[in-house]
């Protein structure tokens, strides 16, 4: 996301956008001036669509499937969740996973030679994610916790007890991941709530609960699509580009959906805060935060950000630190009273008991987490001369990676201190920070920080890292939902999700899709693949002060 630029670069990127002049080609097909009929991109949202009803055939037998199935367990499909028919069922999942992601990359091409706006990003979105509301959960199991976890708020402290304490729905704790049977809550009171209210209405069915969920968090997703085409013309993007990396993304369709997740909840309020503060909308702004923060702790690194934006806003007849205070106290205020009534309405009491539950996920170790990889790492290399536990490794890493975030943080915040888009970038760098410092670090928390840098202006190559990025993301976990980290089929992940990242900048690179299907892989769409596609109606161009659109390589 950087502004440098090269004679090399503009060349690269006129031959990628086919752009002409020095007005960037898809501000001018933003705002109607010379814009360029472009095909709707049918055949592409129908490979992904297809990739998607795979992934949903075969997550029956080979996704996060039940202990005890009363729809398979026993039936004549009951053979897909054993032996050879688990591993074609498996087989068949990554291939449905294959066909998304060669979509999405197809789409991103498209996008990114300007041939298609916001809209058909969305309905390919749409069509991805409509066929995985219904599947089984995929590549986790967190959402039986959610919902066990809930149910813990009818008779039980939730921050002090576990799923393990239920009586009442016992399907649905005999499918909760291991680690997390006896670990309490690390969510917000809002959350739980939120999970309550789905098990009051599905008891101790867990399809019909895992359903119901994913139903309920498509608000979530609407809010954040509304607020993402808003956000973006602060922050200087592409708006079909932004929908393409936050919405699209197999992190959002797999794992937010799939899964499904709660930042699918916690994201939209998120967003919509910095959005507001953006706006000169302060103290909704930390309103909304602060019930983002309620969803899921993680989102209480936005307000100190929201703070400066805040700061920069005020009159200038004072000084800046009179104006921080001012703006901080405000903030704070908000802060408690909103803390306090979302609380008290959730749990009838006001309760801090969460940050207990934040050591309960620390349990997860692997190497996905940075610092706890260098110590298992540490524990590997010593092991080999004197056997030793490896505990005090993977805690002393992880002690000095909170000091480095913290110092890390701090620093970022103290760069925001001029507000603005500045500000936005910077918690952006942080939320990302906090996903890979923090332990553990679980696939989908790369969400919290990239909605947020997906509105700003993005250069080709990087956007190919975040494909490959996206993809590896998906695969260090089993469609089951236990991780792979440690598998030797690592390898081929690496270099699965290298190649997706290269079909971002070079269709078809081996020529695998020729031999397979005998076609060339087209690098944008054709007047085949039907009726010219429209700009949504607010997809004008950025703010006049955010830095305009790179797409150079």
């Amino acid at each position: 996301m950087d502004t440098t630029t090269s004679d090399s670069d503009t060349a690269s990127a006129r031959q990628l956008t086919g752009a002409s002049g020095a007005t960037p080609r898809w501000r001018r097909f933003a705002t109607g001036d010379g814009a360029v009929p472009s095909p709707f991109p049918y055949r592409t949202i129908a490979l992904g669509t297809i990739g998607s009803v795979l992934l949903l055939a075969a997550s029956i037998g080979a996704g996060g499937i039940l202990v005890s199935d009363p729809l398979i367990g026993t039936g004549s499909l009951s053979w897909l969740r054993y032996g050879h028919g688990r591993n074609l069922a498996t087989g068949v999942l990554y291939i449905g996973f294959a066909l998304v992601v060669w979509a999405w990359v197809r789409l991103g091409r498209y996008v990114l030679l300007n041939r298609v706006g916001s809209r058909p990003v969305l309905v390919a979105a749409g069509c991805w994610m409509a066929p995985l509301l219904f599947a089984p959960p995929l590549f986790t199991r967190d959402v039986f916790a959610y919902l066990a976890q809930g149910a813990l708020l009818y008779e039980h402290d939730p921050y002090a007890n576990a799923p393990n304490v239920l009586t009442e729905i016992p399907t649905i704790v005999e499918n909760v991941y291991s680690a997390w049977q006896s670990t309490p809550s690390p969510y917000g009171p809002v959350f739980l709530a939120f999970a309550k209210g789905i098990v009051s209405l599905t008891g101790d069915n867990p399809i019909a609960g895992v359903i119901i969920t994913r139903i309920a968090l498509l608000p979530g997703l609407a809010l954040l699509v509304w607020v993402l085409h808003r956000l973006v013309r602060h922050l200087g993007g592409n708006p079909a580009i932004t929908m393409w990396l936050a919405i699209a993304s197999p992190m959002t369709v797999i794992h937010l959906v799939g899964g499904p997740h709660n930042e699918l909840l916690m994201l939209g309020p998120l967003v919509l805060g910095v959005l507001l503060a953006l706006e000169r909308k302060h103290v909704l702004a930390i309103i909304v935060a602060t019930v983002a923060m309620l969803i899921k702790p993680t989102a209480a690194i936005a307000l100190p950000f929201l703070v400066w934006i805040w700061t920069n806003h005020l009159p200038d007849t004072r000084s800046k630190l009179v104006n921080f205070l001012r703006a901080g106290t405000m903030s704070v205020a908000i802060f408690v009273a909103v803390y306090v009534a979302g609380t008290f309405a959730a749990l009838g009491s006001v309760n801090l008991g969460w940050l207990g539950g934040l050591e309960g996920p620390q349990l997860i170790k692997n190497w996905l987490n940075f610092p706890t990889g260098i110590g298992q790492l540490l524990h590997v290399i010593t092991n080999l001369f004197t056997p030793v536990t490896q505990s005090p490794f993977v805690t002393g890493a992880r002690g000095v990676a909170w000091v480095v975030l913290a110092g890390f943080g701090i620093w970022q915040w103290w760069r925001a201190r001029n507000g603005g888009t500045t500000a936005v970038y910077h918690l952006a760098v942080t939320l990302i920070a906090a996903a890979m410092l923090a332990p553990p670090t679980l696939p989908w928390y790369f969400t919290w920080g990239f909605v947020i840098a997906a509105c700003f202006a993005w250069q080709v190559r990087h956007l190919a890292i975040v494909v490959g990025v996206s993809v590896f993301l998906v695969l260090v976990y089993y469609p089951t939902g236990e991780q792979a980290l440690h598998d030797p089929s690592m390898v081929a992940v690496f270099l699965a999700s290298g190649y997706a990242a290269w079909c971002l900048l070079r269709p078809d690179p081996l020529g695998i899709v020729r031999a397979v299907t005998g076609r060339e892989e087209p690098a944008e769409p054709s007047a085949a693949d039907g009726p010219a596609a429209d700009a949504m109606p607010d997809e004008t161009s950025a703010a006049d002060d955010a830095p305009a659109m790179d797409t150079r390589r």
